[in-house]
């Protein structure tokens, strides 16, 4: 029996590094279509010799781990981006616009001062 399931978590194990290639080459740069999930499930179902329905699980799965790891790269680059800013001494976008509305009140109140002498 222990052999049974030494062989079913290779199985698994197998069939999930599969899936996971699958996924990712198919992946690229492109999320995927709701039509081609359902191609590449029957692909890996057929060479990995499970059930459709399980296929796409793993698909669905490995999906998903790939977006939360973009997202996370995705973040770590926009942290250290903002980083390389602060160290370079670069103004953020909010600084920015600050200062551009304190330009714009003290035009607005120079053109008063202006009217007043006049």
């Amino acid at each position: 029996m222990g052999e049974r399931a030494e062989r079913d978590d290779g199985d698994r194990t197998s069939v999930r590094a599969l899936a996971e290639k699958l996924v990712l080459a198919a992946v690229g740069a492109v999320s995927l279509t709701g039509e081609r999930v359902e191609t590449l499930a029957d692909e890996l179902a057929q060479r990995a010799g499970i059930r459709p329905d399980e296929a796409r699980g793993l698909i669905d799965e490995m999906t998903l781990r790939w977006k939360r790891e973009a997202g996370r790269l995705s973040e770590r680059t926009g942290e250290t981006a903002a980083k390389v800013a602060r160290d370079l001494g670069l103004a953020t976008r909010e600084q920015v616009e600050e200062l551009e509305l304190r330009l714009a009140q003290l035009e607005h109140r120079l053109k008063l001062l202006e009217k007043k002498r006049s």
